[in-house]
């Protein structure tokens, strides 16, 4: 009973752990930057900015994620209907094809990136 009341903020401290690891680490880049008397526009760069907006990006690779999942959920059912297999094709099929949907949208991404 005890372990269902842990595992929530285990979870939520490991996001801010990493994001506060983030913010620390860009902190120091910078810090040490001015005082070598850098220019600071390197992290600033317009260009690479307007390639392509990061919300096609999550859209594009949330949709492929999406669409894996019910492809490996599909195929699952029918695997599991046609053979004799046991229970543990779910989870196989949704994570294989669920990959295979980021890997299609990292292609996708990429060369929208590139146009």
């Amino acid at each position: 009973m005890g372990s269902e009341v842990i595992i929530l903020p285990i979870i939520f401290g490991t996001i801010i752990g990493m994001y506060y690891l983030y913010i620390k680490t860009r902190n120091k880049e910078r810090l040490a930057l001015i005082e070598k008397d850098g220019d600071a526009s390197m992290f600033f760069n317009a260009k690479q900015r307007s390639i392509t907006p990061m919300w096609k990006v999550l859209v594009i690779n949330l949709a492929t994620l999406s669409m894996g999942i019910g492809l490996g959920v599909m195929v699952a059912s029918v695997l599991d209907q046609s053979t004799n297999v046991d229970a543990y094709i779910y989870p196989a099929c949704i994570f294989i094809f669920a990959g295979l949907g980021l890997l299609t949208g990292f292609f996708i991404t990429n060369n929208q990136t590139k146009q």
